[in-house]
């Protein structure tokens, strides 16, 4: 007879889950950066803006494929798709997926897990003042300068034990 305890939540073996890592590849294109693609731009400049693409095709030279997979614990898997279309090493056209934005992107990256107010990197004028007078050098006494070094040894132990 069994107690049925293998399916209940009751259970603490069905407390505890495998650690699923997270699955990151090729590169991640912002809707800014797809903004700044226009028609006309050299291959160079489009690298530049875009990143060096994640497939590029000896049999589809004029081609570029940008991919973005994310797979993520208890989330859905992500993916984004930019293709760039070339015609005599100048951009033609670009298709692809309505790429979020990064601030978007950030967001949908949040992991649940609140670290508190983030603190605000900037000093007020008095903070930078009292750390111009901590930093400023002392006239008390001046600097010693550093003793000279021994010159190298013209000769070096040996790597290994006299024969015996």
């Amino acid at each position: 007879m069994t107690s049925g305890l293998g399916d209940s939540k009751i259970n603490p073996v069905n407390w505890i889950t495998p650690y699923k890592i997270e699955i990151v590849q090729g590169n991640f294109v912002s809707k800014e950066q797809v903004e700044l693609l226009k028609p006309g731009m050299p291959r160079v400049q489009v690298r530049d803006v875009l990143g060096t693409p994640l497939l590029a095709s000896v049999f589809h030279a004029d081609r570029w494929d940008y991919v973005f997979t994310l797979k993520r614990q208890n989330t859905e898997p992500q993916a984004l798709k930019l293709t760039v279309f070339f015609k005599n090493d100048v951009l033609e056209r670009f298709e692809g997926d309505a790429m979020p934005s990064e601030t978007e992107f950030v967001s949908r990256l949040d992991s649940r897990r609140k670290l508190g107010k983030v603190p605000v990197l900037e000093l007020s004028d008095e903070q930078l003042k009292a750390a111009e007078k901590k930093s400023a050098p002392s006239s008390i006494a001046p600097a010693t300068p550093p003793a000279p070094m021994a010159p190298p040894s013209a000769s070096y132990p040996p790597l290994e034990s006299p024969a015996r």
